[in-house]
């Protein structure tokens, strides 16, 4: 696997080794041995989500305030504008924010440790999206940065309105946002 850091300490990008041939394609989707020498991250994946979601679909930008997770994500159909936001007060990239298209295609992944607020917009019908986190889910800690906060100013690349939950239509926005210290 490849490993390419963002302007946000922390935040990886990663390309796994593929494998391919008339039959089609093989890779190794995480490895924890190789993960940690690569990364230096120690991670213990405690849930994987799956998630499908047609062309148009908004998610984001979540985070669990206490009980925060680290996420692997990955796109196995379709693809997503994937979106990062440091909310890590005491980071010198707080309220910055990264994005990167994943697909089925290039089968690129993110680590995204805690401390970050994720989203997407997905770019294709039917496109599935995976991903591990470090902690379980826990509706009572969960928060929702507002996607349209014209202060992040965030290009979600999308061709018209969203579909969004009603959650995520109500986000808090960023200057009002619980953070990370």
């Amino acid at each position: 696997m490849q490993i390419k850091t963002t302007h946000l300490s922390g935040l990886l990008q990663i390309e796994p080794r593929v494998f391919g041939d008339n039959r089609g394609f093989f890779y190794e989707s995480f490895n924890e041995r190789t993960f940690l020498e690569q990364t230096g991250v120690e991670a213990r994946f405690v849930q994987d989500n799956h998630s499908k979601s047609a062309r148009g679909v908004l998610r984001g930008l979540h985070y669990q305030i206490r009980h925060a997770q680290g996420k692997l994500v990955r796109v196995t159909r379709g693809a997503v504008l994937d979106v990062v936001l440091d909310i890590r007060r005491s980071s010198p990239t707080f309220g910055q924010w990264f994005s990167s298209v994943l697909s089925e295609d290039n089968k690129l992944q993110m680590w995204i440790p805690p401390g970050f607020a994720h989203g997407f917009s997905v770019l294709e019908d039917d496109t599935e999206f995976l991903y591990k986190t470090t902690d379980y889910w826990m509706p009572e800690h969960e928060r929702c940065i507002l996607w349209s906060d014209p202060a992040l100013a965030i290009d979600w690349q999308l061709q018209g309105e969203p579909v969004m939950s009603e959650k995520d239509k109500r986000g808090t926005p960023f200057q009002a946002a619980e953070v990370f210290e």
